[in-house]
């Protein structure tokens, strides 16, 4: 029997969510009052709604990477209009601290988990959270005219997450049809447009 033998190292996470969120969380500075009833690129959201919606699934796929499955994984993120707490200043930056230190955890990327009412697997769970976040990252930004850069790793997990299904190349993905953009256009904005956005959105329209 080997009695030296060393156990085996869990392995690292799939994907490092830490600065997705972290450029959330810097954005919300440059977030006036004045603008949280301006528009996004999310149709039904103006920017409080879209606040509401980033502190929502911060504590979803939170709880998603714990699998602490209850109401906040079970609810569907259009079953209502996200509304934006009164103490968001704290609370967000706070759930995106939980949400990034919870997929640290080699676990969470494993076994079956549930988040937006959707039962799926761990490691797809954390790539749609990544996801989310980088997407909706560019959308405060550009809704409060601020600047937004990704990593070149983190958006190549989200193209491979939102590309259209080859046998059906115009159904809506995670959040809506493709949006053509030109060839040669920089990989951040083949992403957003494959999240149904147009890299050219401005708030003025």
């Amino acid at each position: 029997m080997d009695t030296d033998a060393t156990p085996t190292p869990a392995a690292a996470p799939a994907l490092d969510l830490e600065p997705a969120a972290r450029r959330i969380a810097v954005l919300l500075d440059g977030v006036d009052d004045a603008r949280l009833g301006g528009p996004t690129p999310c149709p039904d959201y103006a920017v409080r709604e879209l606040l509401g919606h980033l502190a929502m699934l911060a504590a979803a796929f939170r709880d998603a990477a714990c699998k602490d499955l209850g109401p906040g994984t079970a609810t569907a993120p259009d079953a209502a209009l996200p509304v934006l707490d009164d103490g968001w200043r704290e609370t967000l930056p706070r759930r995106l601290e939980e949400l990034t230190g919870a997929w640290r955890s080699s676990d969470a990327w494993t076994g079956m988990t549930r988040a937006g009412g959707v039962e799926l697997p761990g490691e797809v769970a954390g790539a749609v959270a990544l996801d989310e976040l980088v997407v909706h990252g560019w959308d405060l930004a550009r809704s409060t005219g601020q600047p937004y850069a990704a990593g070149e790793d983190e958006l190549r997990a989200c193209a491979a997450l939102l590309a259209p299904d080859e046998d059906d190349p115009d159904r809506g993905g995670i959040f809506g049809p493709p949006v053509p953009v030109k060839d040669g256009a920089p990989l951040l904005d083949r992403v957003i447009g494959l999240s149904g956005r147009r890299p050219d959105w401005r708030p003025e329209g």
